[in-house]
């Protein structure tokens, strides 16, 4: 069984407010990206990188991918024009077998700790797939001015990345969901909505996704 990673970083962040897409921002002299794919390139159960970018960046890719030795990411494909279409084009050029797992991660999710990953990883193995969370710890309500109604935390989870499922149920809930012209918020959906049963793995706060200039200032402490 080969476990590939797909990291989509096709976005163009625009809800960061910056310039430049927020995967491509440099801390500390370093790309956001580079921080996530040198966690997927020391995770020991990884085998293979794909990186689903916008061509304009493919250059920018293929010259860090060789400064800092990113030796597992084997191809960089084409972006598509939403997430859902980024990983399918991942997908797709993987030459997975039915069993290999992917694993999809947000590459702005730049603080994976690598014991969630070998955990997801591991679980993914053991039960099929897995999909890293966290559990609410806040108060939750429901409503748009005003409160409508409070909801239970214990049963509520913040969905987070990697989301690892095998190639076969992979690419037929992208298949399905493509013919149906259905687009959802993650892979998760996805293979939820084919009928499959989705296990929860346990997450971490530090695994955040960077969309904000809130979020990018948070990163900076962090990593400092």
């Amino acid at each position: 069984m080969t476990t590939i990673a797909i990291i989509p970083a096709g976005g163009k962040g625009l809800r960061s407010g910056l310039a430049t897409p927020k995967q491509y921002l440099k801390v500390y002299g370093k790309e956001i990206i580079i921080y996530t794919l040198q966690t997927f390139q020391k995770n020991k159960l990884i085998n293979k990188i794909i990186v689903a970018a916008e061509p304009e960046y493919f250059s920018l890719l293929i010259r860090l991918v060789k400064k800092y030795r990113l030796s597992k990411v084997k191809l960089i494909v084409e972006g598509g024009n939403t997430r859902q279409q980024s990983v399918f084009n991942a997908v797709l050029a993987s030459e997975a077998d039915s069993n290999d797992l992917l694993v999809v991660h947000d590459a702005a999710r730049a603080l994976l700790p690598d014991n969630v990953l070998t955990n997801s990883i591991l679980s993914a193995k053991k039960s099929g797939n897995s999909l890293v969370c966290i559990k609410a710890k806040d108060t939750l309500i429901k409503g748009k001015k005003f409160v409508d109604e409070y909801l239970n935390r214990d049963v509520v989870y913040y969905v987070q990345t990697p989301q690892i499922f095998k190639y076969q149920e992979l690419y037929k809930a992208l298949v399905e969901a493509e013919s149906e012209n259905f687009v959802g918020t993650d892979e998760s959906m996805l293979v939820k909505k084919t009928g499959k049963k989705v296990n929860i793995v346990e997450g971490s706060v530090f695994n955040f996704k960077i969309t904000t200039k809130e979020d990018v200032q948070l990163f900076k402490k962090l990593v400092k």
